[in-house]
C-alpha cells in the first residue's frame, strides 16, 4: 500500500521482491481489484503493481484532465520506487496509460499489452457529454449502466456477487475525478502516432465488447508494428474479470516471450503456457500527422488551435455541422469565426473557460441571439458549469438586460439542459 500526493498514484506490490516489474492498469470506474483474478498466476514470475486512478479505490481525490498527467504521476510513483524498466498492461483507460508511455518513455515499457483499448475512445463529444451527466446527477447513472457496458448478459445474470462488486466500485469513485477522466480520454487520440510505439505489444480485446471493441483492436494491430491481436471469446469490456483464465493464459505467454526478447538478463517463467484465444501477427504502420504551418507573419497559425477548442467546447457534431454545411459563400466566414474568435480569444489565458461561457451567455441574452443561446448553454456545460450556475446568470440577465430577454433565454436553457444532463440508456 502506498500514501500518494497531487504528483503520485496510490498503489500495492503483490509477489517476490527481486521478479521482474509487470504493472497493471485499471479501467475507469474501477480499482486495482479488477485484477484480482489474474494475481495467483502471475505473482509466481512477476512482482505486480497495481496502481488506482485518482479518486477511485480510496485514492485521495487529484483530479488528472490528461492521460499524460496520469503516466507523469505513474512514473513518479515508479521512479520513487527505483523501478526503471517493467512490462505493462492496462484496461481501457490503463491501456490509453499503456500506449501514452510507450511513445513518450519508450525506453522504460519493456513490453506492453493493451486489453479493451483504442487508440480514440469513441468521441470527445460523448465523453464531455457524460461528464455533464456525473456533474448534475452524480455517478449513480453511470453505476448503474456499468454491468451492460462492462460484461456479457449471461454473466451479469449469473454473477450477480460480482455485478453488485462493480456497481460499488463506481458508486464509490470521486465524482470530480471520474469528470476529469473523461475529460481525458475526450482528448486522447494517437491514431496517427501508433507506428512510433516500439514496445512488443499484444492487443486483447473481448469477443464482445461494445465499448472498444474488435473494430477498435484492428486498428490498435494495424497501427503499431508487430503487434499480436488476441480475440478472447464469451468477454466484454472487462475481460480480465469475465474471462480471467483465458486473459491470464495471453499475459504469461505474451510477457515471457517479451523478457526473453528484450530482458535477456531478467529471469523467465521457465514453461510457456498454451494461449486460450488466436494471437495473430500483423504489421501496419500509419502515417504521421500533418504538422501545421506557421502564419505568413512568423506567427503560428491559430486555425489549427482554434478549431481544436472550437470541437472541444462546442462538441464535434456540432463544428461538423457549420463546417460541412459551409460553401463558397459562407467558408471564409466559419474559417475566420475559428482562427480569431476561437484561436485568438477562446484560447487566451486570461479567463477560464467556465468565465468565458458565463460572459457569452451573458452576451447573447443582452444581444438577444437566442439562435446562438442553445448551442452555448451545451458548451457550458461541458465547460464545467452545472445548471444551476447557469440558471444564476441567466438570473443576473434578467436584472440587466431585461426580464423578457431573460425569459427567452430561460426557455431555451431549460430544453437543452434537460436534454443534455438526462442519462443516456
Amino acid at each position: 500500500m502506498s500514501e500518494t500526493t497531487n504528483e503520485t498514484l496510490q498503489y500495492r506490490f503483490d509477489g517476490p521482491e527481486d521478479a521482474p516489474i509487470l504493472v497493471l492498469g485499471p479501467s475507469l470506474g474501477t480499482s486495482w481489484h479488477m485484477w484480482d483474478r489474474q494475481i495467483p498466476e502471475l505473482t509466481p514470475h512477476w512482482r505486480v503493481f497495481r496502481y488506482d486512478l485518482p479518486g477511485h479505490g480510496g485514492a485521495p481525490a487529484h483530479p488528472a484532465t490528461a492521460i499524460g498527467d496520469l503516466s507523469d504521476r505513474l512514473l513518479a510513483t515508479l521512479d520513487g520506487l527505483g523501478v526503471q524498466r517493467f512490462g505493462y498492461a492496462g484496461c481501457s483507460i490503463g491501456g490509453a496509460i499503456g500506449a501514452d508511455l510507450a511513445l513518450r518513455h519508450p525506453h522504460r515499457v519493456a513490453s506492453l499489452a493493451l486489453v479493451a483499448a483504442s487508440p480514440r475512445f469513441g468521441s470527445a463529444d460523448e465523453f464531455r457529454q457524460r461528464g455533464v451527466v456525473v456533474r448534475t446527477n452524480g455517478l449513480e447513472p453511470m453505476a448503474r449502466t456499468a454491468p451492460e457496458r462492462w460484461f456479457t448478459p449471461g454473466f451479469a445474470a449469473a454473477q450477480s456477487a460480482i455485478v453488485d462488486w462493480a456497481v460499488q466500485m463506481v458508486r464509490t469513485t470521486d465524482p470530480g475525478c471520474y469528470i476529469a477522466a473523461c475529460e481525458a480520454l475526450a482528448a486522447f487520440d494517437i491514431r496517427g502516432e501508433l507506428g512510433r510505439i516500439t514496445a512488443p505489444t499484444l492487443v486483447l480485446v473481448g469477443a464482445e465488447d461494445r465499448v472498444t471493441g474488435p473494430g477498435d483492436a484492428r486498428v490498435l494491430v494495424a497501427g503499431i508494428p508487430d503487434a499480436r491481436l488476441a480475440l478472447v471469446p464469451g468477454a466484454s469490456h472487462l475481460a480480465p474479470v469475465e474471462q480471467p483464465g483465458a486473459v491470464t493464459d495471453l499475459l504469461l505467454t505474451h510477457f515471457s516471450a517479451a523478457w526473453q526478447d528484450t530482458l535477456a538478463a531478467i529471469p523467465v517463467p521457465p514453461s510457456t503456457p498454451q494461449l486460450s484465444a488466436p494471437v495473430l501477427p500483423v504489421a501496419e504502420i500509419t502515417a504521421a500527422a500533418p504538422q501545421p504551418q506557421p502564419g505568413t507573419d512568423g506567427r503560428p497559425d491559430p486555425y489549427e488551435p482554434g478549431l481544436k477548442v472550437r470541437r472541444e467546447v462546442l462538441g464535434d457534431a456540432h463544428v461538423d455541422g457549420a463546417l460541412d454545411a459551409a460553401d463558397d459563400f459562407t467558408e471564409d466566414f466559419q474559417e475566420l469565426v475559428t482562427r480569431y474568435a476561437w484561436g485568438e480569444v477562446w484560447t487566451r489565458e486570461g479567463l477560464d473557460r467556465r468565465t468565458r461561457s458565463c460572459v457569452t451567455l451573458t452576451a447573447l441574452v443582452a444581444s438577444g441571439r437566442l439562435e446562438s443561446l442553445a448551442a452555448h448553454v451545451r458548451a457550458a456545460l461541458r465547460n464545467g458549469l452545472t445548471p444551476t450556475e447557469i440558471k444564476e446568470v441567466l438570473m443576473q440577465t434578467a436584472v440587466y438586460c431585461g426580464v423578457p430577454a431573460a425569459g427567452a433565454a430561460f426557455s431555451v436553457a431549460q430544453t437543452v439542459i434537460q436534454e443534455e444532463t438526462r442519462p443516456r440508456p
